[in-house]
């Protein structure tokens, strides 16, 4: 039986590793090079064109529909719901196949628009300071509907259910390989903590299984349970998180992800913007 490397409890130091300065300057180049090889193979990106958001419910009807039975599948192949109105998406294209492996939305109420947690999970939220309703709406976002695609979860031990919805397992997650997968799952929530930042929302609620949030808490992001666990399309329970909170305990092995992440989202924001300007200029010369 082999054994594991017990993960280190100091904050800002590896995951999983030793902590003397000499450890930590090999892992500050082991995890550049983690980037780097997840640069190298997949591509975050924010959703922006109809045909971007279109494969977001394509992916999710494979996911949600299909694979787990959450919602009923339909014909157009899309999973859709009224909080889409008011969302933006992330999403992990898969380089050589040019397939979207991963995504995620981020759910911006205004006026007296509604998180999902608060119209389907109603009294879930036990820490009354925290709760939503005492803020501003466009202070709050919930960050909601991660999907991945089963192609994607590399080991056999990634096939149990949870897994299909970013779930990770524990007893595995020690193995060489967790440089590679686990790590779709947590760049989807950095590509979420970049938009959250972006709109300059303070206060970010994710319903989410128990064991999500104790394999992302392994990973640095640590989400705040804020209720009980519930039943929610399984087992669920209400977590808060801010993303100064992710920044500030971002382990050494996130942190060159995170930069790239940063750079390509917001460089895909920008080019969205420049098209746009150009597209409103072309619309101007014409009229």
């Amino acid at each position: 039986m082999k054994s594991k490397i017990l993960p280190t409890s100091i904050k800002g130091k590896v995951v999983g590793l030793p902590t003397s300065k000499t450890t930590q300057h090999a892992a500050k180049k082991k995890a550049t090079e983690i980037a780097q090889h997840y640069e190298t193979y997949f591509h975050p990106m924010v959703a922006l064109s109809d045909d971007d958001v279109q494969s977001v419910y394509r992916l999710r009807h494979d996911v949600y529909c299909e694979e787990l039975g959450f919602e009923p599948t339909n014909d157009e192949r899309v999973e859709r719901d009224e909080f889409d109105d008011y969302s933006d998406y992330c999403l992990v294209r898969h380089k050589s196949s040019n397939t979207f492996a991963s995504t995620v939305r981020v759910v911006a109420p205004s006026c007296a628009q509604l998180l999902p947690l608060e119209k389907y999970c109603e009294g879930a939220i036990t820490d009354e300071e925290l709760h939503p309703q005492n803020f501003a709406r466009e202070d709050v976002c919930e960050i909601s509907r991660l999907a991945l695609r089963a192609t994607f979860r590399r080991r056999k031990t990634d096939k149990f259910k949870d897994s299909a919805v970013g779930g990770i397992n524990i007893n595995e997650l020690y193995e060489e390989e967790l440089r590679c997968f686990p790590f779709i799952t947590a760049s989807m929530y950095l590509a979420a903590t970049v938009l959250v930042e972006r709109h300059n929302i303070k206060h970010a609620y994710v319903m989410m299984e128990p064991r999500l949030a104790r394999s992302t808490a392994l990973l640095g992001i640590k989400f705040q349970q804020i209720g009980p666990v519930v039943e929610y399309h399984g087992q669920r329970a209400p977590y808060y998180i801010t993303a100064e909170k992710i920044r500030s305990d971002l382990p050494i092995t996130l942190k060159p992800l995170m930069d790239m992440i940063e750079r390509e989202v917001n460089a895909s924001l920008s080019t969205s913007q420049i098209v746009g300007a150009q597209e409103s200029m072309l619309y101007r010369g014409n009229s």
